[in-house]
């Protein structure tokens, strides 16, 4: 397990509390780290905060979920949370000034994790200097997302997709007739996610009570909406489900009927979705994903790729031993699947 540094920024006492008075008002705070969406995915005890104070001012933080199984300790972040890590004020000053800020308050941030056996946790697009982190002996990979930067205008945006998706749409409403329905009940949301991974042979990497969780803590607040593509028939063909903050709305969830994939109800989805986004917020955040297929989906809406950065460390050598057998049965089934 790790040890921590003699030369920690010490935390307030009361770090947590200062924390979620801070989250609540820190409108540049994204919303995956307020603490009421940790409170939502992890419990109010499932996890914790490193928190450097100027003053009476939080001037940096980095939020973890706390995992404890087998006598090891991991720290990272829930299902259903895309994005945490720190969390830095931005000051104007030179650029020099700037990193030498932040290469002591990234150090205070990990001198005050507790001991851990593995840390993993996906950055935002927006934070991109870990070199503090490596420096500590952790290590990064670079993953991809789509972003819409800009979403004041709908006909800007329509004439930015690439003709398939727009063809999808069209498809949709006027060859299958489908409407995007924002009245429907969660529960069919819950199942065309559903259905989307057991057409894939997969389970659902997440329960249906953290669903609901999430969607209560939201709906409360104002900043989740779900669509829904119906037929003339009253079937589900596919859904969309997005949260936002004041900076962003962020693609979260999606499902499709298998029987009714290809009616351009998921793009018919998405394009909705978009369109509700430039009403609360300025940016639409497609969440990315590193599988093919989805990223050629994603890509077609016209946004721009922005790498961001998966930040670890396991200093138990257990876990890297099972890390190591896990890759190399991936690159066995990989090279198999190929040949």
């Amino acid at each position: 397990m790790t040890s921590r540094s003699a030369n920690t920024l010490e935390p307030p006492e009361n770090a947590k509390e200062i924390y979620r008075a801070f989250s609540a008002t820190e409108a540049t705070l994204p919303i995956f780290s307020r603490s009421w969406w940790l409170d939502a995915v992890a419990g109010e005890d499932g996890w914790d905060v490193a928190v450097i104070c100027k003053g009476n001012e939080v001037v940096a933080a980095m939020p973890y979920a706390v995992r404890r199984r087998y006598g090891m300790t991991t720290l990272g972040q829930p299902p259903l949370t895309q994005k945490l890590g720190p969390w830095l004020r931005s000051y104007d000053s030179r650029p020099a000034t700037r990193l030498a800020q932040e290469k002591e308050w990234m150090q205070g941030l990990i001198d005050q994790l507790p001991a851990f056996d593995h840390f993993s946790q996906n950055w935002h697009y927006g934070q991109t200097n870990w070199l503090p982190f490596s420096w500590n002996g952790f290590r990064q990979t670079t993953r991809y997302t789509y972003v819409l930067h800009d979403l004041s205008s709908h006909d800007t945006l329509w004439s930015g997709f690439e003709h398939s998706a727009r063809a999808e749409c069209k498809k949709a409403t006027e060859r299958f007739r489908l409407q995007v329905r924002d009245d429907l009940p969660l529960e069919a949301m819950i199942d065309l996610n559903r259905q989307t991974f057991e057409r894939q042979g997969l389970d659902v990497p997440f329960s249906e009570a953290l669903v609901r969780r999430i969607d209560a803590a939201c709906a409360q607040r104002g900043c989740r909406k779900f669509f829904i593509a119906v037929d003339a028939e009253g079937r589900h063909h596919a859904a969309n489900y997005i949260v936002w903050d004041e900076t962003s709305s962020y693609g979260l969830m999606s499902g499709a009927n298998p029987a009714l994939r290809n009616s351009g109800g998921a793009s018919l989805c998405m394009w909705e979705a978009i369109r509700h986004a430039s009403k609360v917020t300025r940016k639409f955040d497609f969440a990315g994903s590193m599988m093919e297929p989805v990223e050629r989906f994603l890509r077609s809406f016209g946004a721009t790729q922005m790498p961001y950065s998966n930040v670890s460390k396991t200093p138990s050598k257990l876990l890297r031993m099972r890390q190591f057998l896990q890759s190399a049965r991936a690159e066995r089934y990989h090279r198999k699947s190929a040949a």
